[in-house]
């Protein structure tokens, strides 16, 4: 059959259909027109009707299971047809409900007409039940195993052809070859050879239980990955995604999940191996095509959206709660992002597990085709740059003439998360602190808009992470008490501080040592500080000592001190 399909081409396949289906129709025809002594005295109906050996099952599914994939056929020949928007969509599905009535009717005919311990003896029962079927029956078998043999040999390599034309191969030789087509009558001969080659190798395994076990997993794989494309695409909302036949969603994904569920149902091994070749695949193709989106895109238009509606289902609902739970969404603008990491690092900390972090790198000037060239080659550079630690943080660029316009257009942008940013985190450097002006210039703007200010002190020393995290407070202002506490706890979940501790420190006067001790009971005991009063150590002031020299001289070796 193979090499007639290759010699003559899929027309002789088409005309030999004709015939086949002809004697299909004949042939079960002459199967319900039977009678059998037992039909006249059997008592079965669809109200007693028992499953019997339940265990066995999916067994028997796997093995019939691809006798039942030739209403895809049509697709298949897609390339063949002349109007395939309008012929795969109403041809597949009146074969799938035109496959599905016949089967019942066959099923409950075989039922009717004899007993069950001859429906299990007996192979060819049908032939005892239909009009002259020591004939017919035989006839209508072949008839049946020619059908699917053609449709596959006329189906697969057009697809074979088809992967080659769209060069998924790695070889530029073996894509050329596969994709040639023969000039008398477009027939893809070299796909149908290699197909024919695969065949004969199934073939030859000689058990047809196990192979029909086989194919019907990747063909549950494959309308599985349909299922799933159809319904990624449907939320992902993709301009490009137009599709003629519109499904619904829950369809699509109730067909996903029913393929996964009986392949792991048929075989749990082989389920694991058809998604494990199909995987090796998947990536070794993308791997060798880097220039295109492939699956990755699907995904990624469908979190798009679902990201959307995430953020506006929270905005409504945020919207009707006066008192939200506090968590940080920084933001931080440095223009000096190629000079010093540490503020960065900082929003990384912050960024990690409770919070969230933008960065905004600051290009002085004003928007033009060359400062947004300049804009996405430094984005790039930055990406680069953190690409070898763990990121957490949402990393642009902001072009904008002055630090001022820079700051009032960042704190307007809603936070990655759609929840609002918080937090402004400012950095200047301590052995040249040339911005800080700047930065103390802008301070009211940003205080205008009910944010937490950070000021970060950088300096040219190592961040000593497993040194810890000093918190200096101030019992009476409980406010940034409580919020540089909660922040020194949000930044130790980071694993760069697995081997530091929080220490937290308060200064008072000597006359004011009992009065601060029992603000700091008062504080724990409502909850207002999430610590616990041993955690607190009360640093006595001199007269004639600063409180900067008493915290230079507690935390000179400190991973990172908290003062406010």
């Amino acid at each position: 059959l193979g090499a007639l399909i290759i010699k003559k081409g899929a027309n002789l396949g088409v005309k030999a259909l004709y015939v086949v289906v002809g004697v299909l129709f004949i042939s079960i025809i002459m199967f319900f027109l039977g009678k059998t002594s037992h039909a006249g005295v059997s008592t079965f109906s669809l109200a007693n009707a028992q499953l019997r050996n339940p265990q066995d099952y999916f067994i028997v599914f796997a093995i019939i299971f691809p006798a039942f994939t030739g209403m895809t056929a049509g697709v298949g020949l897609s390339g063949d047809l002349a109007k395939p928007s309008k012929s795969i969509p109403l041809g597949t599905t009146l074969a799938t409900f035109t496959g599905m009535i016949i089967y019942f009717f066959v099923v409950y005919k075989l039922a009717k007409s004899a007993p069950a311990e001859d429906l299990l003896e007996h192979q060819l029962i049908m032939a005892r039940i239909a009009l002259g079927g020591v004939i017919i029956v035989p006839l209508g078998l072949a008839a049946s195993t020619i059908s699917s043999a053609l449709g596959s040999v006329m189906v697969a390599p057009r697809t074979l052809q088809a992967l080659a034309m769209d060069k998924a191969f790695p070889s530029k030789k073996i894509n050329k070859w596969l994709s040639e087509a023969r000039p008398k009558d477009n027939e893809p001969a070299n796909a149908s050879l290699v197909t024919s080659l695969i065949a004969l190798v199934f073939v030859a395994l000689g058990d047809v239980n196990a192979v029909a076990s086989i194919i019907s997993m990747f063909f549950m794989v494959t309308y599985g990955s349909l299922c799933l494309i159809s319904f990624l695409n449907h939320f992902g909302s993709s301009p490009s995604y137009r599709p003629s036949f519109k499904s619904k969603w829950f369809i699509s994904l109730t067909g996903f999940i029913i393929a996964v569920w009986i392949m792991f149902k048929i075989s749990t091994l082989y389920a694991l191996l058809a998604f494990a070749v199909i995987i090796i695949i998947y990536v070794y193709v993308d791997h060798y095509h880097k220039n295109r989106k492939g699956f990755a895109s699907i995904f990624e238009n469908a979190i798009f959206q679902l990201n959307r509606n995430l953020q506006v289902l929270i905005q409504r609902k945020q919207s009707k709660k006066a008192d939200k739970e506090w968590r940080p969404s920084a933001i931080c603008i440095s223009k000096d992002s190629f000079k010093r990491d540490k503020a960065f690092r900082l929003l990384n900390w912050i960024s990690f597990k409770y919070g969230f972090g933008t960065y905004l790198h600051q290009i002085e000037g004003y928007y033009s085709s060359t400062s947004a060239k300049q804009a996405r080659k430094e984005l790039l550079k930055l990406l680069e740059q953190v690409s070898a630690i763990e990121n957490h943080v949402y990393i642009d660029t902001l072009i904008s003439p002055s630090n001022t316009s820079a700051i009032a257009q960042a704190i307007q942008i809603p936070g990655i998360a759609g929840m609002e940013n918080n937090m402004v985190l400012f950095e200047y450097d301590k052995e040249n602190p040339t911005n800080l002006d700047e930065i103390i210039d802008n301070f009211g703007l940003v205080n205008s808009g009910d944010f937490d200010i950070c000021i970060l002190a950088s300096s040219h020393r190592d961040i000593h992470c497993k040194n810890g995290i000093h918190v200096w407070i101030n019992s009476f202002d409980t406010e940034n008490s409580n919020l540089m506490i909660l922040l020194s706890f949000i930044i130790m979940v980071h694993p760069d501080w697995k081997k530091g501790q929080i220490q937290i420190f308060n200064i008072c006067r000597p006359e004011e040592v009992e009065k601060t001790k029992e603000a700091m009971r008062d504080l724990v005991i409502t909850g207002r500080l999430p610590i616990h009063p041993k955690n607190i150590r009360l640093i006595i002031q001199k007269p004639d000592v600063s409180a900067k020299s008493i915290i230079s001289n507690h935390s000179v070796n400190a991973g990172l001190t908290l003062i406010g």
